[in-house]
């Protein structure tokens, strides 16, 4: 599989150390791997309705799309995925993760890219995954990716919210929490990002209950 010739445009954003020393520092948990990306990617309460979700899209086209999976993590969640699309590209802004996952996961069909998100240009597909990655980031770096989400025609996005009303689109420091803390979490199509698609619809709202918040995923079609 080719590798588009990508361009990068160095920011001065902390999140490429921020996600090293989350790796590093088994800050989200460990399940004696030397990589785990936590409980939203392991969980099977969180990622079995997910992937039932995703699956029933992707196997909903006669000829399959192809994916990029932005934040693909220990792809845990990817793997299950790859087998029904036409091609599938893992992307990670951590370098040794990728290569550890180029290591472990082998299909004729995909491809490993370590990519800074906001700041380097992406693989063109025909839908692109962002699981639980846009809350971990600042506002900033949001917009410069939701830029190129119009390069995409399905984006499948899923955030962690707060239960109930919330104010959307607090700022962070990126790799610093996510915006949960604030009572609050991404909402792409109102301000300050204003993300304008032809149609909406939610896959699957996951509520973890005691107050801990509800996991939505939705698709956009662009």
């Amino acid at each position: 599989m080719s590798t588009p010739n990508l361009k990068r445009n160095k920011k001065p954003w902390p999140t490429k150390k921020a996600m090293e020393q989350v790796y590093e520092m088994n800050l989200w948990g460990t399940n004696n791997t030397k990589f785990y990306s936590g409980e939203g990617s392991h969980n099977p309460t969180i990622v079995k309705p997910y992937l039932s979700a995703v699956r029933s899209f992707l196997t909903s086209f006669k000829n399959p799309l192809s994916v990029c999976d932005l934040g693909c993590g220990d792809f845990n969640i990817g793997k299950e995925l790859v087998e029904f699309t036409k091609n599938y590209i893992a992307v990670d802004i951590v370098e040794d993760l990728i290569e550890e996952n180029k290591v472990i996961f082998k299909k004729s069909n995909l491809e490993f890219q370590q990519l800074d998100i906001a700041a380097d240009d992406l693989p063109k597909t025909d839908c692109v995954i962002i699981r639980q990655v846009l809350q971990h980031l600042s506002n900033i770096e949001v917009q410069h990716i939701v830029k190129k989400l119009y390069n995409y025609r399905y984006i499948i996005l899923t955030e962690h919210l707060p239960s109930g009303n919330f104010t959307p689109n607090k700022d962070i420091i990126s790799g610093q929490g996510i915006r949960l803390k604030k009572q609050s979490g991404i909402n792409l199509l109102v301000v300050p990002f204003n993300f304008k698609v032809k149609y909406v619809k939610e896959l699957v709202a996951i509520d973890l209950k005691n107050n801990l918040g509800v996991i939505v995923t939705n698709l956009y079609e662009v």
